[in-house]
């Protein structure tokens, strides 16, 4: 009996490439403050509504889909000729049969299928096919626009100092000289002289004109980037000049998978992985995130844990949805081989200047979109409209020539930054100072209706206090624009950006694996965009290349030493050398941020190349503790020529609750050892049993923590991060709201819900049922009842076609369409051929039953499945 086939009926995610968020929430009134852990638990703090109760409003179903066969792709030993023989049979069995559809691209090195465009009605016949074992949503993957700050001084090298980059370059005499580094992404910018004469190979999928929407057109080795963030990725990985990245005479090779507007696809990623293994990279980077979307199974992840084992290192961003909630991590960083990459932010920022009298004291600033830029010189007169204390600073009407020809300094909170600046600009202000109400920068966006027509900029809220007692002290006190600008500490510096995205996967793996500096880096960028060939951008898409960079000069320091590294075996060096960082919300409190936001903390090059131990595993994803946690075995491997003693700790993290809403938690785990040390021999390995007890963790909250192993007399400790699921998993809910019936409405493109549930089952005119899931789906079926007896109509709809590995919806509004044609599937033994024969149904009333079998149930448990029955549904096919 062939494979079920797999989700023929998902959604479309909104993946997107990692970067382009900068620190904090531009558009958000009220900045993030640093609470106690008790004011960010209660009720009411939450970022965003924690059940979806209101109406279903964002469509994420999918256009082009993954058609996976049965062989194994030829990197884990499959037979070229057999998988050739699978294609061959799929494409001759859907001729026969009539089915309609566009095939784009074909695999075989690293996942083994097809890629096609075919209409939904197509779709179910096309995995009803022998040999089809699984069919899957190719994602679109987004091109944001930059989120980027243009100033002339680099923060690079902080941010190599955090990660210990500028020590490996500068004291251990490691570049990367001889690593060949892919960078997967917009292309880049041939004419840097950062990276002159180092591009090895370079090769473009799709052409200046793809846009995601119409035919890629490779274009061999125009890889030159319209869009700017390939060429900041490379400069981050290698660029090499004035502002060095991490390994600066690493080798490139660049595969351009975006055109100059628009998106690309999940394929087109698999199609440049297959190309940098044929090419001979070491090292793969994949700025690109698919948030929501966190099962190992999807094609890209499958792909990016084969090349692993074919022996590249992959680093790939984990995702900008932090305030999405948890489980929001996406393919494939969530590959099981995969190092996902969280984003810390660096500890330094580069910031225009102003000065303020009488002394001339230098006061940081970063401009507000989209108002008009800060001039580079001129004084005026600075007024405020309240104080630090003030919580609604500037949100009521001013009176009219209050402010004429002043920068007037207005403090953050309670309305939004658009609504403070009309309400100056209304009384005449000639510009805006907005400061923050919580230590950091201000990163402050002003769109809206009016326009604001004068220059807005935000400063810290340090910043703030200086220039509120000089006004206070002196009425007639000034501030001057000038064309400086300077290095500033970051508050934040060394904890999360709030963006980035939470794990676990979907099979409770811990994910990310690793951070690194993400949050305001300057690197490389087109000259023909900007003729400094430097900006600054944020997110997980910077944190990625850190991690690339730091792999590289990891194989560099092994091979120089004739000790060849493994691409399986990085991540373990890597996790183990980490350090994890305290919580953004208040880092003051001295409490480890989430272990399923950071995974084992700031990567260290330094301490990766010279530790002469591991452990493994380098991570223990515990699972569910329902019927409690099993013990864990791990082993010391110790290369150096004398015995080491370690003695082992345990380090707790916050605990999560809420799904879209993060609620922290303090931890109440506890961790037992087998022994209080652990002697490793000379060129030997140990073990040890670790046993995690989640204590009073509150149910359904996700909890984690770090053993650490120091070893006696000194020498590099040792961490293994760990998490898991306290009680049932399978107690989460999917469906928190009922679905809904909807049907296509071609005049607005989208499916739209109706009162009207007699179909003619002619064209669009089918039912089409919006679902939301709250949580991952391991499979949802659907089964088509007669009315009047309840009974299955003839068979079970879809029989052995069930969706399979389905994400959660991306919003608490979110919503995915799966639509019923009309037609059940006669199972193989009734059908009179080989094959399995669909046919439409009578005239008549039926239902439709969705039952959903939650994230690593048992389909034999009703407790693991959560059902759904339709409304009666009229099938009218003579009705015009």
């Amino acid at each position: 009996m062939k494979n079920a086939p797999r989700n023929a009926a998902l959604l479309l995610l909104s993946l997107s490439l990692a970067a382009c968020g900068q620190q904090g929430s531009p558009a958000a009134s009220e900045a993030r403050t640093a609470p106690t852990l008790a004011q960010a638990a209660a009720p009411g703090t939450s970022l965003q509504a924690q059940t979806a109760t209101g109406p279903l409003t964002q469509d994420e179903t999918p256009q082009l889909w993954f058609i996976e066969f049965g062989e194994r792709p030829t990197s884990k030993g499959g037979q070229r000729s057999a998988i050739a023989a699978e294609k061959q049979l799929f494409r001759q069995q859907a001729k026969a049969a009539g089915i309609k559809f566009q095939e784009r691209l074909e695999f075989d090195r690293l996942w083994n299928g097809l890629s096609v465009r075919v209409a939904p009605g197509e779709l179910k016949k096309l995995q009803s096919l022998d040999g089809v074992r699984g069919v899957y949503p190719v994602l679109n993957v987004a091109l944001p626009d930059a989120a980027v700050v243009n100033e002339s001084r680099p923060e690079m090298l902080t941010a190599l100092a955090q990660t210990g980059a500028d020590v490996a370059r500068n004291e251990l005499g490691l570049t990367g000289k001889g690593v060949k580094i892919a960078i997967m992404d917009t292309g880049i910018d041939l004419d840097h002289p950062a990276f002159a004469g180092r591009v090895v190979k370079q090769y473009d999928l799709v052409g200046d004109a793809y846009t995601g929407r119409n035919t890629p057109v490779p274009g061999q080795d125009n890889v030159d980037d319209c869009g700017g963030h390939g060429t900041h990725v490379a400069g981050i990985a290698a660029g090499a000049g004035d502002v060095p990245g991490v390994a600066p005479e690493a080798q490139l090779g660049v595969y351009r998978v975006f055109g100059c507007e628009g998106s690309t696809s999940a394929d087109i990623m698999i199609q440049a992985m297959e190309r940098a293994l044929e090419d001979g990279m070491d090292v793969l980077n994949m700025s690109i995130g698919s948030s929501f979307n966190s099962w190992p199974q999807y094609p890209s992840a499958v792909a990016a844990s084969n090349l692993v084992d074919a022996g590249v290192v992959v680093a790939a961003s984990i995702g900008n949805s932090g305030s999405g909630g948890v489980w929001a991590a996406g393919a494939p960083g969530v590959g099981d081989k995969v190092i996902g990459v969280a984003n810390f932010m660096n500890t330094h920022v580069t910031l225009k200047e102003l000065t303020v009298s009488p002394d001339g004291t230098r006061i940081g600033y970063q401009q507000a979109s989209p108002s008009p830029a800060a001039p580079t010189s001129g004084s005026l007169p600075l007024a405020r409209t309240g104080t630090p204390a003030s919580t609604a600073d500037g949100c009521a009407p001013l009176p009219e020539g209050s402010l004429s020809g002043k920068a007037v300094l207005i403090r953050r909170g309670s309305c939004t930054f658009h609504a403070k600046a009309a309400n100056a600009q209304a009384a005449g202000a000639a510009a805006v100072i907005l400061y923050n109400n919580a230590p950091g920068a201000l990163a402050a966006s002003v769109t809206g209706s009016p326009e604001i027509k004068i220059p807005v900029v935000g400063v810290s809220d340090a910043f703030g206090k200086v220039l509120n007692d000089r006004v206070a002290a002196d009425p007639a006190a000034t501030i001057t624009w000038t064309d400086r600008v300077g290095s500033y500490p970051l508050p934040t510096g060394n904890t999360l950006d709030t963006s980035t995205s939470f794990g676990l996967s979907a099979e409770l793996d811990l994910k990310p694996d690793v951070g690194a500096p993400g949050g305001m880096i300057r690197a490389a960028y087109p000259l023909s965009i900007d003729p400094s060939g430097y900006a600054t951008l944020s997110g997980t898409s910077m944190a990625s290349p850190h991690v690339a960079g730091v792999a590289a000069l990891v194989i560099e320091a092994k091979r120089r030493a004739g000790q060849p590294i493994r691409a399986g075996d990085m991540r373990t060096l890597l996790q183990n050398t980490a350090s994890p960082k305290p919580w953004n919300g208040n880092p003051g409190l001295g409490l480890l941020d989430y272990v399923h936001r950071q995974g084992a903390g700031m990567v260290d090059v330094v301490r990766a190349v010279t530790t002469t131990a591991t452990v493994t595993p380098s991570k223990l994803s515990l699972g569910e503790s329902e019927r409690g946690v099993a013990p864990q075995t791990l082993t010391v491997h110790n290369s150096g020529a004398a015995p080491v003693t370690y003695v082992l700790s345990h380090q707790g993290a916050l605990t999560s609750t809420g799904n879209y809403a993060v609620k922290p938690q303090p931890s109440a785990v506890s961790v037992s050892f087998s022994a209080p040390t652990v002697t490793v021999p000379a060129g030997g390995a140990a073990q040890v049993t670790v046993t995690v007890n989640p204590g009073s963790t509150p149910a359904q909250a996700v909890y984690g923590g770090y053993v650490v192993l120091t070893p006696q007399g000194g020498g590099t400790a040792l961490s293994v991060p760990y998490a898991g699921f306290a009680g049932d998993y399978q107690s989460l809910k999917v469906l928190t709201v009922a679905p809904r019936v909807a049907r296509f409405d071609e005049a607005l493109g989208t499916t739209v819900p109706t009162d009207n549930l007699t179909f003619t089952m002619r064209d669009s005119d089918v039912p089409v049922f919006q679902v939301h899931l709250d949580h991952f789906a391991r499979s949802l079926r659907m089964d088509v009842l007669d009315a009047r007896t309840g009974q299955p109509v003839n068979t079970q709809f879809f029989n052995s076609s069930e969706d399979e590995y389905l994400p959660r919806s991306s919003t608490p509004t979110g919503f995915f369409n799966f639509a019923w044609d009309g037609q059940v599937r006669w199972s193989r033994g009734v059908s009179d051929n080989a094959q399995d024969k669909r046919k439409p149904v009578p005239n008549g009333q039926y239902v439709v039953r969705l039952t959903v079998l939650k994230a690593l149930g048992d389909a034999s448990n009703p407790a693991h499945q959560e059902v759904w029955t339709s409304p009666v549904l009229t099938v009218n096919a003579s009705k015009k």
